[in-house]
């Protein structure tokens, strides 16, 4: 990817650092309507494509809603709330957490990691931070009869019904099937693609599974992120919008204007996503207010804050 400068770092009043990343915003027909960088190039979205792969599971008859669908399309911070959330979808499939081969781990959020310490616990595959979306998955293969054992494999039938829908959605073919980190296939798009898509789930009728899905999401933005994260603060905020976060400096967004925006900062970097993602919906017209917190990073010197992390004035202008 060619990219941009979108971020900079600020000690004082000395420029010290820079994020370099990609921004695209499409509007409802799904074109472009601002580009920094190359956004045709494709990437990994990451765990941007949960609400994607989501829809795919109720395009495939399982039947889920609420809050255990907004967990389904989760990066959870690993709270009680979202472990036993993940544990209930499983017992309605039949099943328990020995099902789940996602990556065992500890919780991804810092309050929820420090009580698990304290309470003497060890990394499990149910409070990885992808285990709503597994407990969803392996929910989904027993809903249609297909086999639990091998639900990661590219192309176990979950897995083709999600590549499709992701192609559908995004409005052009998967370029590429990796391995993502919790053990489930990822398909990589273009930041265009990806947009495109979050526009379309955003502003789906009342009605549709893409509706039901960005309903959920809205409606339970706890169960999405977590205490204190990012993409729960922008979707407490801001209403009919979704937002869902990604590794390795990926972001996107949904209005329920039709618009999507997407965006990947090139060093993989997570501290710079919501000041950019933020810097961008101001330009779109989007009151912000509620959310400008998120708009800079401190940068800290000796335990308090002399500088911060910026949008470039390229893109805050």
């Amino acid at each position: 990817m060619a990219h941009e400068v979108v971020a900079e770092v600020w000690r004082g009043d000395f420029l010290e650092s820079v994020h370099h990343g990609t921004v695209v915003a499409t509007d409802a027909s799904g074109t472009p309507t601002l580009e920094i960088g190359r956004p045709g190039d494709v990437a990994f979205p990451r765990s941007s494509n949960k609400p994607l792969q989501a829809l795919a599971m109720l395009r495939s008859g399982v039947d889920l809603d609420g809050e255990l669908l907004a967990l389904a399309s989760a990066s959870h911070s690993g709270e009680d709330f979202h472990v036993e959330g993940a544990l209930r979808i499983l017992a309605s499939a039949g099943l328990d957490e020995t099902a789940l081969q996602c990556t065992a781990d500890m919780p991804l959020g810092e309050e929820a990691r420090a009580q698990h310490l304290a309470r003497g616990l060890e990394a499990a595959p149910k409070y990885m931070n992808c285990s709503g979306k597994h407990a969803a998955m392996l929910a989904t293969c027993v809903a249609n009869g297909w086999s639990t054992e091998d639900y990661l494999d590219p192309t176990h039938p979950l897995q083709v019904a999600t590549r499709e829908t992701i192609e559908d959605v995004a409005g052009e073919p998967v370029a590429q099937v990796g391995v993502d980190g919790c053990g489930a296939p990822i398909f990589a798009i273009s930041l265009t693609g990806l947009a495109r898509a979050f526009g379309r789930l955003a502003a789906a009728p009342a009605g549709t599974l893409e509706h039901r899905v960005a309903a959920a999401m809205n409606a339970f933005p706890q169960w999405v992120g977590g205490t204190g994260r990012d993409v729960t603060v922008l979707m407490d905020a801001l209403p009919g919008v979704i937002a869902k976060d990604g590794a390795e400096g990926v972001y996107a967004v949904g209005l329920p204007t039709g618009e999507g925006v997407a965006l990947k900062i090139a060093d993989g970097s997570s501290r710079a996503r919501a000041v950019v993602i933020v810097a961008v919906l101001k330009r779109l017209g989007v009151d912000v207010s509620k959310v400008e917190d998120l708009a800079t990073v401190p940068v800290l010197g000796h335990g308090r804050t002399v500088g911060a992390v910026k949008p470039s004035l390229a893109l805050a202008s």
